[in-house]
């Protein structure tokens, strides 16, 4: 699953971990990508000496594991990626060994939750221009549309958003993707506390509210340009049948 930040995506993997048959991986790229960026960019991100620590900062060596043998012999492995962290010296030839979906969310509701941890993001910083790269290169790959879901859409109908992914990538549905127990897991990341702390209080996906903030102005080119990729994206995603 190719997000970025503050699109649901803790949530989705909680979904995901919550059924018996699947294990998942939290952001399995996060060390490399943060090795990747100048001092200032890196020390914007909280914790980011124990994420560098936490996991191997090598793309190679972290891809031959996510297009290996499934941990614990599951039939199913959710991997929760940020697309802001393929890197420009990462080949992508592992990715065609993936089933890629994408999640995506209304570009004002992410920036005005991402500038509550990060005050200036870049849309490269959001992910966007790397999940429409991503989705066209698959696209091309496969000769096939990857599923693309929204988390507005996610939140308003989880179990018909569920089955609908779960029906167009082969997986049977599970009500026990439906809810969770509250608290970290094992699997979280060690920056979970600094992300995850609405995640750790919830049992299910929450209901969907309206956001009622603004994008400060000095995002709004920022915000101009996200909504554009945002839209290439939107038009192909997973919806419920009138």
């Amino acid at each position: 699953m190719w997000s970025g930040p503050r699109n649901i995506s803790t949530a989705m993997m909680r979904s995901w971990g919550s059924r018996i048959d699947c294990v998942v991986s939290d952001e399995p790229l996060y060390a490399h990508y943060l090795s990747t960026l100048i001092e200032s960019k890196r020390n914007e991100h909280p914790v980011y000496a124990d994420v560098m620590k936490s996991q191997s900062t090598d793309w190679l060596e972290v891809t031959t594991h996510l297009t290996g043998p499934v941990p614990g012999d599951k039939p199913v492995w959710y991997q929760k990626h940020m697309a802001h962290h393929l890197t420009d010296n990462m080949k992508w030839d592992w990715i065609g060994e993936l089933t890629n979906c994408f999640l995506i969310r209304d570009p004002a509701s992410m920036i005005t939750s991402f500038i509550k941890v990060i005050d200036n993001p870049t849309p490269e910083d959001l992910g966007l221009p790397q999940q429409v790269a991503l989705f066209e290169w698959v696209h091309k790959q496969t000769g096939t549309i990857p599923s693309v879901i929204d988390s507005r859409d996610v939140l308003m109908n989880p179990e018909m958003m569920l089955k609908l992914l779960c029906d167009r990538i082969g997986v049977p549905f599970n009500s026990t993707m439906l809810s969770w127990e509250s608290g970290s897991r094992k699997e979280d990341g060690v920056w979970g506390p600094s992300w995850y702390s609405s995640v750790y209080q919830s049992t299910g996906f929450a209901p969907y509210a309206d956001k009622d903030e603004e994008v400060p102005t000095r995002l709004r080119t920022v915000l101009d340009e996200c909504n554009a990729m945002y839209e290439v994206l939107a038009k192909h995603k997973l919806e419920v049948s009138a």
